[in-house]
């Protein structure tokens, strides 16, 4: 479904690769990186609001719809105790009634993305060669 591969050969800057598209990821200097692109919290947040827009408009299409541009801001935290949220805010340019955002709103409840940060999906690691 989803495959990636990623090359790394000296500090925290990493070489992205996904079929035909490259990009960077590293951390900023306050963590010890040189900031040459998002971090993984970043990268993994821009999946989950890509996945979140990109389902919407597909939903809005078949409902005949109209969003005009869509923003979606998504915030990761911490508290002091360790417990983790993910804030995700909607915003279109064209006005939608109670009822069309309210449905905007379950629709993103419920992407593929969503859900499996939900679920806690397990990883499995191994050596290649194993």
């Amino acid at each position: 479904m989803a495959r990636i591969t990623l090359h790394s050969d000296s500090g925290y800057h990493q070489h992205i690769r996904v079929r035909e598209h490259h990009w960077e990821a590293d951390e900023g200097p306050a963590l010890g990186g040189q900031d040459q692109g998002p971090n993984p919290y970043e990268l993994f947040l821009s999946g989950l609001g890509a996945c979140t827009a990109i389902t919407l408009r597909m939903y809005a299409e078949r409902k005949g719809w109209e969003l005009g541009e869509m923003d979606v801001a998504l915030h990761f935290h911490r508290d002091a105790d360790g417990n983790e949220q993910i804030d995700r805010t909607l915003q279109c340019s064209t006005p939608l009634s109670d009822e069309q955002r309210q449905r905007l709103l379950e629709i993103a409840a419920r992407t593929p993305v969503t859900l499996t940060v939900k679920r806690g999906t397990p990883v499995a690691t191994r050596w290649a060669g194993d």
